[in-house]
């Protein structure tokens, strides 16, 4: 039985890039980083705490090569947060191109992209 999401894979084009928008832009930490020093490479970023799903990015390039029938892209995905309006000022406060908060059912919402223009979403409920 599934009791948990732990990771969730992100293939993209420049690991530290990207590694750098989460930990600075989004307040996310490094939990662990890998290169064997021949291609294969990761770089693992998760909100700050115990128990929570981490992100794992991945070069595109050589997950593409080495499994040729993944889908490479961008996973949709949505973040819960008990201050949206300080994560969006903290993200538009780093550049980012935060979109309009939205009024959802469940709460109100924005989404972000990241350096690579990968879009997601965040979500505080009511």
């Amino acid at each position: 039985m599934i009791q948990k999401l732990g990771q969730v894979m992100v293939y993209v084009d420049d690991q530290e890039a990207v590694a750098r928008f989460w930990m600075e832009a989004v307040g996310f930490v490094e939990v662990s980083r890998f290169d064997n020093g021949q291609g294969f490479k990761y770089i693992e970023v998760a909100p700050p705490g115990k128990g929570v799903t981490s992100i794992v990015l991945h070069s595109r390039e050589f997950v593409a090569k080495m499994a040729p029938e993944l889908n490479l892209g961008a996973p949709s995905l949505l973040f819960f947060t008990e201050g949206l309006i300080a994560l969006r000022s903290r993200l538009a406060g780093h550049g980012v191109a935060v979109g309009e908060i939205m009024e959802m059912p469940n709460g109100r919402s924005f989404n972000f992209p990241d350096v690579e223009g990968n879009y997601f979403a965040v979500l505080e409920r009511s």
